[in-house]
């Protein structure tokens, strides 16, 4: 195992960033913040890559959250360093990373962890996953802005009020996770979905994404006219000879 705190990869189209502290169920300290906020930025910049997975490293955690032994001594000393001013925009560079993006849930999602999850375009889970929006019961607030959209408001306030857990086969019932699958099949499940996404025109697919970001709140006639402007400018379609190549190269020309 590498002793990077964060793995990036690249291949074939597809980025893969692993959470890499695995002997502290992967929590997020402060270095692994600014990590993955350039590592989210380093991707984004890359025109090759169409999809981006995110994972942890062993068995048990996706990731347990912040980490809180970090937190506390940073709280005890005199003389702390500046905090990072990235650090509480991170779910946001995730949720708005132009490039889709996929959560490989290997393991327990806590706190921060279950925030990130959140914060993901597409989930996968396994057996191991499982959820914990936590922050109430340590006297914070968070996920108020993504959860709801993952699960709808009633869900949403029961997790965030109670902080209980969410085993797997609820969470894939109530949408947390798009998809359940055995725990060797997580990996493959989740590059399927990229390479699925990858295959499609980057343009159209990241075009999508902003669209559904801009959406969010607007009234269904603006999100119509939204949609409208965007295929009359930035989205305008692909030429018909050169968008159904494949259909015609394939069932030929009449």
């Amino acid at each position: 195992m590498s002793d990077r705190i964060l793995i990036v990869e690249k291949s074939e189209g597809i980025g893969t960033i692993t959470l890499n502290r695995p002997d502290v169920l992967n929590a997020l300290s402060r270095d692994v913040y600014s990590q993955l906020d350039d590592a989210i930025s380093d991707m984004e910049a890359d025109d090759d890559i169409k999809a981006v997975i995110f994972t942890g490293s062993g068995e048990r955690a996706f990731s347990a959250g912040a980490d809180i032994h970090e937190m506390a001594r940073l709280a005890e000393d005199p003389n702390p360093p500046p905090p990072d001013p990235r650090r509480p925009t991170y779910a946001w560079h995730i949720a708005a990373c132009t490039k889709p993006t996929i959560g490989a849930i290997n393991g327990l999602a806590y706190g921060g962890g279950a925030v990130m999850a959140s914060s993901f375009d597409i989930r996968v889970g396994c057996e191991r996953s499982r959820f914990k929006f936590l922050a109430a019961s340590y006297g914070r607030v968070n996920s108020t802005w993504s959860l709801p959209r993952q699960v709808g408001w009633p869900m949403a306030k029961e997790l965030l009020f109670t902080g209980r857990v969410v085993e797997a086969e609820e969470a894939h019932r109530i949408g947390l996770l798009n998809h359940l699958v055995d725990s060797d099949e997580l990996m493959p499940k989740a590059q399927e979905l990229a390479r699925l996404i990858a295959a499609n025109d980057p343009r159209m697919v990241q075009g999508i994404k902003e669209l559904l970001i801009e959406d969010v709140g607007a009234s269904w006639e603006q999100t119509y006219r939204n949609e409208a402007e965007a295929q009359a400018g930035k989205l305008a379609p692909t030429p018909v000879l050169e968008g159904f190549k494949p259909f015609l190269d394939r069932k030929g020309r009449k």
